[in-house]
């Protein structure tokens, strides 16, 4: 069942929304060759804590980290360790944040150092195709319409897009109804309704769409070894229409980028 949300409480994941935002802007000053991801994990508790917030995964489903870490071939759900990352690599940080009872939950997949152009492609690619499902999450359509967008998107382009993994409701709980897959069918699924709070996540590798499930019980990897890529954004529909709730914006800003894509989102 379809949690509606009233203003107020879209307010209140906003906050814990923003909180995560905020924590993957600070880390995004500290994502460079040489840093462990065990160290990343430690800053972000840090900063979620002294925001008045709780993290959102540790201990959630008893996974034993602030953040889920998943480097180049690993798709998501990685656990932070002292591998130090390299130059080249690509790093997904997913983020999530607790505060007045609400969860905040969003990701963004990081190039650390000199990545190859072909990866780069992958990520802008994979960024792209997440306001694509967010194009299509409004009244009049259904959840089905927003993997159709990111699935085309991606497809055309050549990519594997995760079919076990999927997005998701967000509000007292981290994962409510309904999932959202990152492939469907026009006019399929449930409808979108007014109060709705979701996270759209495309999860898309470079090569074939299957996945590798490991013996930890967390991380997941593409079958052929190639890159992955992986997006979230959490998103209200309010009169009518999605609003976004998080923001790349305190990324960009540590990373010099100029960008206007969150512009058509926001209230």
């Amino acid at each position: 069942m379809i949690i509606q949300k009233t203003a107020e409480e879209i307010e209140l994941i906003r906050e814990s929304a923003l909180i995560v935002s905020k924590t993957l802007g600070m880390l995004a000053s500290e994502i460079k060759p040489g840093i462990t991801t065990l160290r990343l994990d430690s800053l972000a508790e840090a900063f979620i804590r002294d925001h008045g917030a709780v993290p959102g995964f540790l201990g959630l489903y008893d996974f034993p980290n602030t953040l889920c870490v998943s480097p180049n071939a690993q798709v998501v759900h990685g656990i932070p360790n002292g591998t130090p990352l390299k130059d080249g690599d690509i790093i997904s940080v997913d983020c999530g944040a607790i505060k007045h009872g609400f969860y905040g939950d969003h990701a963004y997949t990081f190039p650390v150092g000199d990545v190859s152009s072909d990866v780069l492609k992958l990520l802008e690619v994979t960024k792209a195709s997440l306001y694509e499902g967010i194009k299509a999450f409004r009244i009049g359509n259904r959840v089905g319409d927003i993997g159709y967008a990111v699935q085309q998107y991606c497809e055309n382009k050549g990519y594997g897009v995760v079919r076990e993994l999927v997005g998701h409701g967000l509000g007292r709980t981290m994962h409510e109804d309904p999932e959202v897959p990152n492939y469907g069918r026009k006019g399929s699924g449930k409808k979108i309704i007014e109060g709705m709070v979701i996270a759209i996540e495309p999860m898309i590798n470079m090569g074939s769409k299957s996945i590798n499930h490991h013996s930890d019980g967390w991380t997941i990897t593409t079958k052929d070894g190639m890159p992955s890529a992986h997006f979230e954004h959490n998103v209200a529909i309010v009169n009518g229409n999605p609003e976004l709730l998080s923001t790349f914006d305190y990324i960009y800003e540590v990373l010099g980028i100029t960008s206007y894509e969150e512009q058509p989102f926001k209230s």
